[in-house]
């Protein structure tokens, strides 16, 4: 058996908690380092440095002073501050006022260049720090120009001739798709664009994601299933002819969720904090959802949470398309909380003012709100269309509010629908995408409920899962020593 010596990583992610988040890559961020330090790696982050996040705050210090970073024909100076999350783990943040001295951290229309400049500057802060990662670890569309420079610019580079790399894909929607321009900016328009017959549409724009696919060492996802599910045209969002080329170097890891910050025993959020051997205490959290809520205090009804955002991904359109069956038929509440397509804004604000006993919509982000309706919630409904992995099932579970999902994704990894007559499963789960199928299975959930002996079993069981970072965590220190064994092969055959 090998003896795996510690290793030297850098994961790159544009957003990272505590600091600037958007979704569950942010999460990712945070977490997965800490898991990493515990298994005694040597583990660094580096994101941009957005305006929002105030170096007061979170104690930020400068550890180098701006230097010239390439970007197209000329130079941009960044400077690098650092702060810590975790024990004591660094989190580098390239600084550079003109591209990423904003609120937000997504959105403008020169994107393309502001993310290029953030991994050229990570690229170049590492040889000002003299540190030499054994993997770099990249994350989604914003750091695919990594691993396509590691195989090009830097393929010569004396400093990475040993750094393997790993891109993990957590949402493959999101490609960050530009024009020929990021080519010249990225200084690798000389290669061209990636030519395929069978992805001709990918012959005259630049496709960062496809771009990581196409060079990583080792590409990862964020579940098995959905590591398997791009393969085919349904998921494979117009890159699945190039990842059934690297399916030798394509895996799935599922995420894991870090129960330092998500813990019904600890959340300083809930009206009463419990565990799986109080669960009659968790019936206040419900009482004061509903409160919160405008709801009727009842506590025989069964409460239905969603914490997402209201687009078709997520299984708005097949939940519209139920929901008033669902009220004809189910005595049951929903609260629903979070912002999308303006579509739905409307569709579930009309709802919320037909039936107002029984659904409550927040179109907004709240994360004390969020944490109640995991701890006040019985069932957490996620029928997504597809889910690369999921964190609000795996949340839910460890709430003891049963997750109701459709099979995709990480949701399928994870959810195995309950079977009354064997006692088998922890939530409730539907695999053909409709209406139909969502509004049965709710009422299944819905029926189950009433039998409280049974859903405490539910409860019990997935409160007393481990979904924490620690298996998942050691999956990655594999995906690691897999990278480094492509990398060095490729090296010797060079």
């Amino acid at each position: 058996m090998q003896m795996e010596r510690p290793l030297k990583v850098l994961l790159l992610s544009a957003e990272v908690v505590p600091f600037a988040k958007t979704g569950g890559l942010a999460d990712v961020a945070g977490a997965l380092p800490k898991a990493l330090k515990e298994l005694g790696h040597d583990v660094r982050v580096c994101m941009p440095h957005y305006e929002r996040i105030d170096p007061q705050r979170f104690g930020l210090e400068w550890v180098l002073e701006p230097f010239a970073v390439p970007m197209d024909s000329a130079t941009e100076p960044v400077g690098v501050l650092k702060g810590t999350i975790g024990d004591a783990i660094p989190v580098y943040m390239t600084d550079n006022e003109r591209y990423f001295g904003r609120e937000g951290i997504y959105g403008y229309p020169d994107d393309g260049e502001r993310f290029v400049l953030y991994c050229r500057a990570a690229l170049e802060m590492l040889k000002h720090l003299d540190w030499q990662p054994d993997v770099i670890h990249c994350n989604d569309w914003h750091t695919g120009i990594v691993p396509n420079w590691l195989q090009t610019t830097f393929r010569a580079d004396p400093f990475f001739a040993a750094t393997a790399s790993v891109y993990t894909i957590h949402n493959l929607q999101y490609q960050g798709i530009f024009g020929q321009r990021i080519l010249e900016v990225a200084g690798i328009d000389e290669y061209g664009f990636i030519h395929r017959p069978d992805m001709a549409d990918l012959s005259n724009v630049v496709d960062l994601m496809a771009r990581g696919i196409l060079f990583a060492d080792i590409v990862s996802t964020v579940s098995e299933r959905y590591a398997q599910e791009i393969l085919t045209p349904e998921y494979g969002e117009r890159l699945d002819p190039l990842l059934r080329d690297r399916r030798e170097h394509l895996l799935g890891v599922l995420n894991g969720v870090d129960y330092d910050e998500y813990n019904p025993a600890t959340d300083k959020y809930l009206a009463r904090n419990y565990d799986v051997n109080s669960l009659d205490l968790r019936a206040e959290n419900k009482l004061a959802l509903q409160r919160a809520a405008g709801l009727p205090e009842r506590a025989d009804v069964p409460l239905f949470g969603m914490i997402s955002r209201l687009v078709d991904q997520k299984g708005f359109d097949i939940l519209a398309q139920a929901f008033d069956n669902i009220m004809a038929t189910v005595d049951a509440q929903f609260v629903i909380l979070g912002t999308g397509d303006p579509h739905y804004h409307n569709v579930f604000g009309d709802f919320a003012q037909r039936y107002p006993q029984k659904l409550a919509l927040f179109l907004t982000f709240n994360a004390p709100l969020a944490q109640r309706i995991y701890a006040g919630s019985d069932m957490f409904l996620m029928p997504s269309r597809f889910e690369p992995c999921g964190l609000g099932q795996l949340i839910s579970l460890h709430y003891g509010s049963i997750p109701v999902v459709r099979s995709t994704g990480g949701l399928a990894d994870t959810v195995q629908d309950f079977d009354p007559s064997t006692g088998e499963g922890n939530g409730f789960a539907f695999a053909q995408y409709d209406g139909m199928h969502l509004f049965t299975t709710v009422v299944r959930a819905a029926e189950d409920y009433r039998y409280r002996q049974t859903w405490r079993e539910l409860q019990r069981r997935g409160m007393l899962a481990d979904y924490s970072w620690h298996a998942s965590a050691r999956k990655y220190v594999d995906l690691y020593h897999k990278a480094l064994a492509v990398h060095a092969a490729e090296a010797g055959h060079a």
